[in-house]
């Protein structure tokens, strides 16, 4: 008597059809907060009226609306920055497990950076709403600390929003540029952009242009157009299909580094 053996595949039923390959989610999901990043773009704008003269904002009367949703673009920013790197990680660390950490803890600096220059408009506000106009108040004072608190704003964000893109797209654009999950085109204009960018924060700092000048931003825009145009990469087509996205990889012997086979 003979076994009727199927021979036939389980068919599929329309939830496992469904199923997204954990690469695609990975690579969606990551393209999707590299585009929220940008989402603090208006703050240029939204900021304007407390960084033109601060001591007039904390003294006058008016809506600061702007500075409220300004600031909390910028803390979606940081958290969207952070996500990026934990994200990633996975696939990230099948190439440099140094490079990969190294990405999340430059992330995660980026983010605590930008927490502070958060902080400083947020007690601009305070200022403005729960100090200035108060009995005995000194408003000479208040121009002085409102005066201060932008000044860190702007330095912190030069480290922040500025410096640490340095960081992180020049390890980001080493992993890419290796493993060939994007076309290499994308890496090349992180590995050029970035040392634009730090030759330019360099000239801020040392005074040479402000940071707001069309210097400065030309210099920030290769690393503005990688980021962007990453996101948008991830989100249409996803990882390219490499041997890091289909598990076969061969482990090599320094600094815990994952060589891809050919």
């Amino acid at each position: 008597m003979t076994a009727n053996i199927n021979i036939n595949p389980p068919v599929r039923g329309p939830a496992q059809q469904r199923r997204m390959h954990p690469m695609r989610r990975i690579s969606l999901a990551v393209g999707i907060l590299y585009v929220l990043t940008f989402v603090s773009i208006p703050t240029l704008a939204l900021y304007k009226a407390v960084k033109d003269d601060a001591g007039a904002f904390v003294l006058g009367a008016g809506s600061a609306a702007g500075v409220q949703w300004g600031a909390l673009s910028e803390v979606i920013v940081g958290l969207a920055g952070i996500s990026t790197a934990v994200v990633l990680y996975p696939v990230a660390k099948r190439v440099s497990q140094t490079a990969a950490l190294g990405l999340v803890a430059a992330r995660l600096l980026e983010t605590c950076l930008i927490f502070v220059s958060v902080i400083s408009l947020l007690s601009i506000l305070t200022l403005r709403n729960d100090v200035a106009g108060t009995a005995g108040t000194d408003s000479a004072s208040l121009v002085t600390m409102s005066h201060s608190l932008i000044a860190t704003y702007n330095w912190t964000f030069l480290l922040s929003q500025s410096l640490m893109p340095v960081a992180c797209d020049l390890l980001l654009g080493y992993m890419l540029y290796r493993s060939a999950l994007v076309p290499r085109t994308l890496p090349i204009i992180a590995l050029i952009g970035a040392p634009l960018l730090l030759a330019s924060d360099v000239a801020v700092y040392f005074g040479a242009y402000p940071q707001i000048s069309p210097i400065a931003v030309l210099a920030a825009l290769p690393v503005a157009v990688f980021e962007l145009s990453l996101g948008i990469y991830l989100i249409v087509k996803g990882f390219r299909p490499t041997p890091l996205t289909t598990g076969h990889t061969q482990t090599g012997n320094n600094d815990s580094e994952t060589q891809t086979t050919a």
